[in-house]
């Protein structure tokens, strides 16, 4: 019997990446990436999701039979229960869109929906750098901060389907976001040098060995062993995951964040937890995404 096929689709607010999985999490082919252009009006963004999923099947000449179904990891916030996405800032256009049941509609498979970031984590603990943990935590940094749980193999969602969502935590004078995040890292240097930088070209200058760059990622280390701390001593996860296009940057900040990190926690956890990097690189998304399927037992029917 031939294995089953799961589509994936990472929707974020710059890019769409769809690809196609095996249910033993082998990557089909050759993923789509496409810009999202997350303010057009939402039948745009709706058309280039489903342009992406054909051109998956199309491309790497995918048997539409052995489809199991579509996973969709969507910047948020979400109703995963109702497949809607509610009202994104990344996504102004699809505010309350039903986008799972329009795209079950559309292929004619079931379809889950939930957090990009949850995905990204999912993805990692199914197969990647938590295969074989049971209880992990998983935080993707780049334009914010997300945070999943995933235990036993499955996410956490909580009651509201809101659990992990600690951007908006209360942290120094502002928020958490304002400091472990894409600006975030821009704020900091801006207040080590008094120059303007993405967090890209920080990174860039901390590969010159550019002093102020390096202090830069060293004071983000610190801040972001706060909410690590706040997540390990709560939980208490056998391992800790970090994902997101900052993540790159772990050697730079991962030093700073590891000494403050074993201070605030408890001394079993500082002893045994370990905090890892995603091992499944721009794929994560899209294959986490896709695994949302595979404890759906249904095939080939709309939910």
């Amino acid at each position: 019997m031939e294995k089953e096929i799961i589509i994936g689709v990472d929707l974020g607010g710059t890019k769409i990446m769809t690809g196609a999985i095996d249910q033993q999490g082998n990557v089909i082919g050759t993923p789509v990436k496409v810009p999202t252009e997350g303010t057009r009006r939402k039948e745009v963004i709706l058309d280039k999701i489903m342009a992406s999923i054909r051109q998956v099947i199309r491309d790497n000449d995918l048997d539409p039979a052995r489809l199991r179904g579509i996973g969709v990891g969507s910047t948020g916030p979400l109703d995963s229960d109702k497949g809607l996405i509610l009202e994104c800032p990344q996504l102004p256009t699809l505010h309350f869109f039903p986008l799972r049941d329009a795209l079950s509609r559309e292929f004619g498979l079931p379809v889950a929906l939930n957090n990009d970031a949850n995905c990204l984590i999912l993805g990692e603990a199914r197969f990647g750098a938590g295969r074989g943990k049971q209880r992990i935590a998983g935080f993707t940094l780049g334009t914010g901060i997300g945070c999943a749980l995933v235990f036993d193999g499955k996410i956490w969602n909580g009651a509201t389907g809101t659990a992990g969502e600690i951007w908006c935590s209360p942290y120094a004078d502002g928020i958490i976001e304002d400091f472990i995040s894409g600006h975030g890292v821009a704020n900091i240097y801006r207040s080590v040098s008094e120059k303007e930088a993405s967090s890209l070209d920080v990174f860039r200058l901390a590969e010159q060995g550019d002093q102020e760059a390096l202090t830069t990622w060293e004071t983000f280390g610190r801040h972001l062993a706060v909410p690590l701390a706040w997540t390990i001593n709560l939980i208490d996860p056998e391992t800790v995951i970090l994902g997101g296009s900052i993540a790159a940057a772990y050697r730079y900040f991962g030093p700073a964040m590891e000494a403050q990190l074993r201070q605030n926690i408890c001394p079993v956890p500082a002893e045994r937890t370990r905090v890892v990097c995603s091992t499944l690189g721009d794929h994560a998304g899209f294959v986490g995404a896709a695994c949302l399927m595979l404890d759906n037992k249904s095939r080939g029917t709309m939910q």
